[in-house]
């Protein structure tokens, strides 16, 4: 009979009577054939057993053969798994009787003669297997379970294949092939079903073998790569994959082979064919086995996620431009200094944003020009105020890096920067539309742009963001992102710029207020140091005064309008004048505070201190205008007597260091400070020894965040006591050791120290209301200048002081006085105990009289008049020879008619 080559698997092996019946060559070929020996010619390949894993672990194929008188006489070992009956219970019986059910089995005996007479037939048989039929071996999938539960055992259905046969005698028989019908349909429909997933999916399937090489690929891969699917079988991934990334996938796929471990979500960049865009895909990869388990290969489906890629990066730009400018918003702006302000821009751009970037500023904006010459065409001056690169040692040829921070330069008309200047729009540069911009960077930059920076609608500048090579281009959210970060920018940088300006008018107004030069005093030697704030604030309104009054007496004045900027200064400015003015009228210093109370109240009101002093009295509803208050400490130094008189609106206590002396602060009365009114304010007279030391300052010098007020003028204190003997030494030295570099503030530091005007530099007589005593004032005043070696003078003086106490005896009361001072100058003063003050007047040409005061103003360098407490001082003042040349007191009589 006829031999069936199958697979040789025996996982339970034939049955005894099997063995017994000859029944170990059968379709399982689990024995060589009986006429085989080892002399016999070795197999060939083709009769090698089948592999784990064939078709036939699918399809559950068995054999069986009928002999000449219609029974079985062979019953396989797969037979006997198949239908769960042993080959004891089949061989020699009639399977029609045996398996056919009863209403079938006429038919069947028919059918067995037909094939007994030779007669092939194929078809569906059922079945009906009797009751003891062997227990079902485990892990097989025998007919039975997929069959239905009858009267008398399982039923199913099989497909027999059965071809005739002979004996050795010529008798006719047949070997029969039986499959498990249902098993062969399910096989059938898993088929259909895996073809429709696999041709029908719309992602991209490949097979790939166990040496890596495509198998099969779905329609819808060959449809991204093109050609058709039996094409790519035997393909590579190096096919379709640039190297790196081939190589990639194929240690991904050896790896899945080898472990099993499937791979999720491989991410793959490469371009399609005929593209040269970059295309992504996510890529997953999982182990394929055989029914035996055995690895037959990988299988991976492919999906294309470019869209998803490409909304991914962006959604990050979109998040990395909103947190670039919740960053900018944070740290722009947080300086008014110009350069500070840039920089601020640059850290925020690189490198989160560029690689380099730069800003440049109008020269001509910087200096105050509003209008400067190029500015409309993009060609004016501009300044690099800063740069950054997050590029290390960027190699840039000789002579062709950035412009140098703080250096000035300007672009060509032609060139791209003038023109994003000129249109006040954003330019994209790279270095096919620059030549020069990449010949500069020596070829490292990719692309520029070039932003203008707009404030107030005027361009106060250019911003330039550039990225290298190897990093991504700048697209349209790239471009809006500048434009934004440059907008910021440039609103910041032009208040910066308003404020500089702003700051250096109120400086220089300021500084032109205060004393010019090293301020000179009779009896005093005076040192000053003003120190303005720094750039980040404001202009105050400190200040300090030296103010030369009659009779060797000088005023020192200092000052702080409470305050800043250009509002601060003016007022500043106000009251220094109007001390000035008070000052000459030789006041008390509390009657000086009081009128510059008055004046200080009438600063914020245009109608003037007597409308600010109405609204006050009508009460708190009434509009005040803007208030102005100062504190104020006013000094008056007498070099005759060492005697100074100080009055105080709400200042720092004066310091005074006496020679041998540790320094102290002196008790006087603070008052309330200018501008704020009602209250009267107190004189309190100090007598300083000769070498004695004043300072007058302003808070900024004791004053600052970092410590409190009290520990500020102890430190003061301090430092006074072991200040150097040089004056300009000891403030240098009192700057240094405090700490007056914070610029919260500005400061005024005044100090003084007294040089008395020496006895014998001081004549002093009382004469009589006698007019013998114009004679004896004459004769007093010669011997003394000719004791001073000042005989020169005697002439002029003889003259004026006549004039003077002729005036006394005819217009005063009292007894006269006659006081001569020399310093700097020869001072004559002539007391008297009448109040009213002398007026000057123009003398008609028949007038016998009125004529001396305006002789006294001709020869006289000054002249004037003062109230006392017990009268009025006149007094005149004669410049030493050597100064000036005395005036001719003939040519000055001769004037007058």
């Amino acid at each position: 009979m006829s031999e069936i080559p199958a697979k040789a698997t025996e996982l339970d092996g034939p049955s005894d009577d099997a063995k017994a019946h000859g029944a170990t060559n059968d379709a399982t070929g689990d024995a060589a054939p009986a006429d085989r020996g080892p002399g016999d010619v070795p197999v060939d390949e083709t009769w090698q057993s089948d592999p784990p894993g064939s078709i036939y672990d699918y399809i559950k194929v068995a054999s069986f053969s009928i002999g000449p008188d219609g029974l079985v006489d062979q019953w396989s070992v797969r037979a006997e798994r198949l239908f769960g009956v042993a080959a004891r219970d089949a061989v020699g019986k009639d399977p029609i009787e045996a398996f056919v059910p009863p209403e079938l089995r006429a038919g069947g005996h028919r059918k067995m003669a037909e094939i007994l007479d030779g007669r092939e037939w194929t078809g569906s048989v059922p079945f009906r297997l009797p009751e003891g039929a062997l227990p079902v071996p485990e892990g097989a999938l025998p007919a039975q379970r997929r069959g239905e539960e009858g009267p008398d055992g399982l039923e199913g259905v099989a497909e027999v294949y059965v071809m005739p046969t002979e004996t050795e005698d010529g008798e006719r028989a047949a070997v029969c092939i039986v499959v498990d019908v249902r098993a062969l349909r399910q096989i059938e429909t898993d088929l259909a079903a895996s073809q429709a997933i696999f041709g029908q999916s719309p992602v991209g399937f490949l097979l790939f073998g166990t040496d890596l090489k495509v198998q099969r690929a779905n329609r819808r891969f060959a449809d991204v790569f093109g050609g058709g699917v039996e094409e790519h079988r035997g393909r590579t991934v190096h096919d379709y994959l640039p190297r790196h990334e081939a190589d990639r996938m194929a240690a991904a796929l050896k790896r899945v082979l080898e472990t099993g471990e499937p791979v999720t979500d491989l991410q793959i960049v490469g371009p399609a064919p005929g593209s040269s865009d970059r295309r992504h895909w996510s890529i997953d990869l999982y182990r394929v086995h055989s029914g035996s388990g055995r690895p037959i290969g990988v299988a991976g489906l492919g999906t294309d996620v470019t869209r998803r890629h490409a909304a991914a990066r962006e959604a990050a730009h979109a998040r990395r431009n909103l947190a670039l400018l919740n960053e900018a918003g944070a740290r722009i702006g947080n300086s008014l200094d110009l350069e500070t302000t840039a920089r601020e821009l640059l850290d925020v751009a690189v490198p989160g944003f560029c690689d380099l970037a730069s800003v440049d500023l109008y020269q001509g904006l910087l200096d105050g020009d509003e209008t400067p010459p190029g500015l409309a065409d993009g060609s004016a001056d501009l300044r690099r105020v800063a740069f950054a690169s997050a590029v290390a040692d960027a190699p840039f040829p000789a002579g062709t890096g950035p412009v140098d921070v703080g250096a000035v330069h300007r672009f060509g008309f032609t060139s791209p920067c003038a023109d994003a200047l000129r249109a006040a729009r954003p330019r994209l540069i790279t270095a096919d539309d620059d030549d020069s911009a990449s010949r500069r960077t020596g070829g490292l930059v990719q692309s520029t742009l070039a932003v203008p920076m707009v404030a107030h609608d005027t361009v106060v500048g250019l911003a330039q963001f550039s990225r290298t090579k190897g990093s991504e281009p700048f697209g349209e959210r790239d471009r809006a992102l500048a434009v934004e970060l440059a907008a910021r920018a440039a609103v910041c940088i032009d208040n910066a710029r308003l404020y500089r300006r702003e700051h250096e008018r109120a400086l220089i107004l300021q500084r032109s207020l205060l004393p010019p030069g090293d301020p000179e005093a009779s009896g005093l030697d005076i040192a000053c140091r003003y120190l303005p704030g720094n750039a980040a604030t404001e202009v105050g309104g400190d200040w300090f005064d030296v103010i030369e009054l009659p009779g060797h007496r000088t005023a020192l004045v200092v000052g702080d309008v409470m305050g800043r900027g250009l509002r601060a200064a003016v007022a500043m400015g106000e009251l220094r004048t109007a001390v000035r003015t008070l000052a000459l009228l030789d006041l008390e210093p509390a009657e000086v505070l009081s009128a510059l109370d008055e004046i200080a109240r009438g600063l914020g009101n245009p109608a003037g201190p007597q409308q600010s002093t109405r609204a006050a009295r009508k009460g708190a509803g009434a509009d005040l205008g803007e208030v102005y208050l100062a504190t104020c400490v006013y000094a008056v130094y007498d070099a005759v007597t060492r005697r100074v008189t100080f009055a105080n609106a709400g200042h720092l206590p004066p310091v005074l260091v006496e020679p041998g002396e540790s320094a102290l602060m002196l008790d006087v009365p603070p008052g309330m400070p200018l501008g704020v009114g009602g209250e009267p304010f107190e004189d309190v007279q100090v007598e300083l020894p000769e070498g004695a030391l004043l300072a007058l300052y302003t808070d900024g010098l004791v004053e600052s965040r970092h410590h409190p007020l009290d520990e500020g003028l102890n430190a003061l204190v301090s430092s006074l006591n072991d200040a150097p003997s040089a004056l300009e030494d000891a403030c240098d030295h009192v700057l240094n050791t405090l700490d007056t570099h914070h610029g919260e503030d500005d400061i005024a530091l005044l100090m003084a120290r007294v040089e008395g005007l020496p006895a014998e530099h001081v004549g002093d007589w009382t004469l009589p209301r006698d007019p013998k005593s114009v004679g004896r004032a004459r004769e007093l005043a010669c011997d003394q200048l000719r004791a001073w070696d000042l005989e020169r003078l005697c002439d002029t003086a003889e003259l004026l002081v006549s004039e003077l106490v002729t005036n006394a005896l005819r217009y005063g009361e009292g007894d006269i006085r006659l006081r001569l001072l020399l310093d700097r100058t020869l001072v004559c003063e002539v007391w008297d105990g009448g109040f009213v003050q002398p007026r000057r007047r123009r003398a008609r040409d028949t007038d016998e009289g009125g004529r001396g005061l305006q002789l006294v103003g001709l020869l006289s360098a000054a002249w004037g008049s003062r109230r006392t407490p017990q009268g009025k001082t006149v007094w005149f003042e004669l410049p030493l020879p050597g100064d000036a040349e005395p005036k001719d007191a003939a040519e000055a009589l001769l004037s007058l008619f």
